[in-house]
């Protein structure tokens, strides 16, 4: 639940402006809350809800289209190149029927990562993977590619090919903060 209303108030900060300006006396300063302008033209250009998917099972003449496509219809286009580089990469899904730590196979596998859309569950904790929770959201300090690596590489236990199923780099190189916008501070 804390995760969630951290994003909550992320989606409303992001909707207020605060009136800036140096004050003298102790007047608090009054949001403005400004509607979004979702005038114009809008083109999707880029998908990439789960870091470094399209990167890997797309080919290079297919990433135009790729990212072209709307979410919703990238599963039904892309789920047969998806499934086929799963095969073709991770002895995991060398046979017929071999599948990875949530119970999917090649096919449905390569269909959920052919909708590259981040998920997010409304009643489980926010999380990439906590040792339960899977595909429930992502929090900033959630690893990723790890998680990506195990569910391609690691088989039905999530411990098959364990020199592939893991990129070994366990935390950030600096912390991040409890206060918005949560990141750590750069170098």
């Amino acid at each position: 639940m804390k995760n969630l209303k951290q994003f909550l108030g992320l989606m409303i900060i992001g909707l207020v402006v605060l009136q800036s300006c140096k004050k003298t006396d102790a007047t608090p300063v009054t949001p403005v809350v400004v509607a979004p302008d979702f005038s114009g033209t809008y083109t999707l250009k880029d998908q990439m809800g789960r870091p470094g998917i399209n990167t890997v099972f797309i080919p290079a003449d297919k990433k135009d289209l790729f990212n072209n496509t709307l979410p919703s219809a990238g599963g039904a286009l892309f789920k047969d190149a998806f499934a086929a580089g799963l095969k073709a990469l991770s002895p995991a899904y060398a046979k017929v029927g071999d599948k990875n730590a949530l119970g999917l196979d090649a096919p449905t596998f390569g269909g959920l990562l052919a909708s590259d859309v981040l998920n997010v569950h409304m009643t489980k904790p926010t999380t990439y993977f906590d040792g339960t929770n899977v595909l429930t959201g992502r929090n900033p300090s959630d690893d990723v590619i790890s998680v990506s690596l195990l569910l391609i590489f690691g088989g039905d236990t999530g411990t098959k090919n364990p020199g592939l199923s893991d990129d070994n780099v366990s935390k950030n190189d600096k912390s991040f903060t409890n206060t918005f916008p949560y990141l750590a501070t750069p170098w």
